[in-house]
């Protein structure tokens, strides 16, 4: 009967030392911002000037959400969904977009310098005056029309993956 108590105390103590280390790397992910403990939602929110700059956010969601004026710079952003997303005037200098969903994303005025979009999904996104000097575009779904706008704006190499925006992007 003792032997059993004890085993009983001691799957306890470790069922909560488990608990208490899950919650101190969550704590120190979410304030140290360097990383994430599990994908995060942010569907349809209202952050208009939030600051996500340096963050993991890998696989995250922000569909239908509004991000005006937001900081995604030097954010690892691989698998995140920007689906439907407002996007006017963020900035996303030198984010990796890895395997991104942008489509129906609205780029407005977005800062894509140096950003990284390799395999993204931006059927139907618009990148009105987007600045996207050094991105890379390799292997990006994008709109005629949009890869034409996108043509008239690019220059540059992007500084991590040393590809041409232009070649990229396939401009002529």
């Amino acid at each position: 009967m003792n032997t059993t108590l004890t085993k009983l105390t001691n799957r306890i103590r470790g069922a909560i030392l488990i608990g208490l280390l899950w919650i101190t790397i969550c704590t120190t992910a979410l304030v140290g911002g360097t990383s994430t403990c599990l994908a995060l939602e942010y569907n349809k929110e209202i952050l208009i000037g939030a600051d996500f700059s340096g963050r993991d956010l890998t696989d995250s969601s922000f569909s239908k959400a509004n991000l005006r004026q937001s900081n995604f710079s030097h954010t690892n952003l691989q698998g995140v969904s920007f689906f439907a997303a407002n996007l006017e005037s963020a900035n996303f200098e030198g984010a990796d977009l890895t395997n991104a969903t942008l489509d129906s994303a609205r780029f407005f005025k977005t800062n894509l310098t140096n950003a990284i979009l390799v395999g993204a999904f931006a059927a139907n996104a618009k990148f009105d005056s987007a600045t996207v000097d050094g991105a890379d575009f390799t292997d990006v779904l994008l709109r005629p029309d949009e890869q034409k706008k996108l043509c008239k704006l690019a220059k540059g190499t992007n500084p991590y993956t040393g590809r041409n925006t232009r070649e990229t992007l396939f401009c002529g």
